[in-house]
């Protein structure tokens, strides 16, 4: 049977960390802002779970409700008085935003130093340089942090990353190529070819396509790590809701040629709440520092 990665106890074992470190700390706590816009059912889910997770840390949290109707200099305006107001450490926009807001502009428009998301062109390039003061998206972030306090070699190791989008695919491969991490890094995505082949050479697997159970059994080689990003709503009648939440690994075939795997859900998912708030309260403490 493969070592089953507890994303739920991992992130917990993080909260405690960061709950430990702010206690030591006098004054004021660490602030986050964050931004939501429209009533979609999945954002106000995921804004409710930050603001519980960043209480429970002693984190502040300052919500920001804006109406679907919301034009992009309305926007703009919240994310400046935002970025000017020293009290707040963190900003955070919860996307998707309404189709005729611009999420790329909108996420270059919060403050480097506030950017906690880590989506701004500023982090991404300093991402690129290795710089310590970079804020990395959550995600590739929990990710790495999955794989290091599970135990996983990665040295000279192949890692295939399937997807590269900007909030994991891109970032995650330049965190597995850093020094310290050191893994052979592959990024494959819907033109590639010879997928399978490539998959089946990984020692180190990520799924981060947003397709239901896209890897299967016969992609996956015998002891590798699957890392499973994907989560998704596929139909099931015996469910009181009328579906049931899947990976994009197919996780019942694939596990038992695994040394690790992550469920879904429970495995990366708990991961990118806790390194948004690890993320707020090195900004907090990169400000202290300069002070």
């Amino acid at each position: 049977m493969p070592n089953l990665i507890d994303g739920n106890k991992i992130s917990e074992e993080i909260h405690a960390e960061l709950s430990e470190k702010l206690a030591n700390i006098p004054g004021r706590k660490p602030c986050v802002a964050l931004i939501r816009v429209g009533d979609d059912p999945a954002s106000v889910s995921y804004v409710a779970k930050k603001s519980k997770v960043a209480a429970k840390i002693g984190i502040e949290s300052r919500l920001n409700i804006l109406p679907e109707t919301t034009t992009q200099p309305e926007l703009d305006a919240l994310i400046d008085k935002l970025n000017s107001d020293d009290g707040v450490d963190a900003i955070l926009v919860q996307a998707p935003l309404p189709k005729h807001l611009n999420e790329q502009a909108t996420f270059n428009r919060v403050a480097a130093s506030k950017d906690v998301d880590g989506f701004s062109f500023s982090n991404l390039g300093k991402l690129c340089q290795e710089d310590k003061t970079a804020f990395v998206a959550c995600t590739p972030a929990g990710i790495i942090e999955l794989i290091k306090r599970s135990g996983v070699e990665t040295k000279g190791k192949k890692a295939v990353v399937i997807g590269r989008s900007l909030i994991v695919g891109k970032p995650l491969a330049l965190l597995l190529m850093q020094k310290g991490i050191d893994a052979t890094v592959t990024v494959c995505h819907s033109k590639s070819e010879n997928l399978k082949e490539i998959c089946k050479e990984a020692d180190i697997l990520i799924a981060a396509v947003g397709r239901p159970l896209t890897v299967t059994e016969d992609m996956v080689k015998e002891g590798a790590c699957v890392i499973d990003v994907g989560i998704n709503r596929i139909p099931c009648a015996e469910k009181k809701s009328g579906y049931r939440l899947v990976g994009d690994v197919d996780f019942e075939n694939v596990a038992s040629k695994c040394s690790f795997i992550t469920p879904v859900p429970g495995g990366v998912g708990p991961m990118t709440v806790a390194m948004l708030m690890s993320n707020t309260v090195k900004s907090f403490l990169l400000k202290q520092d300069k002070h």
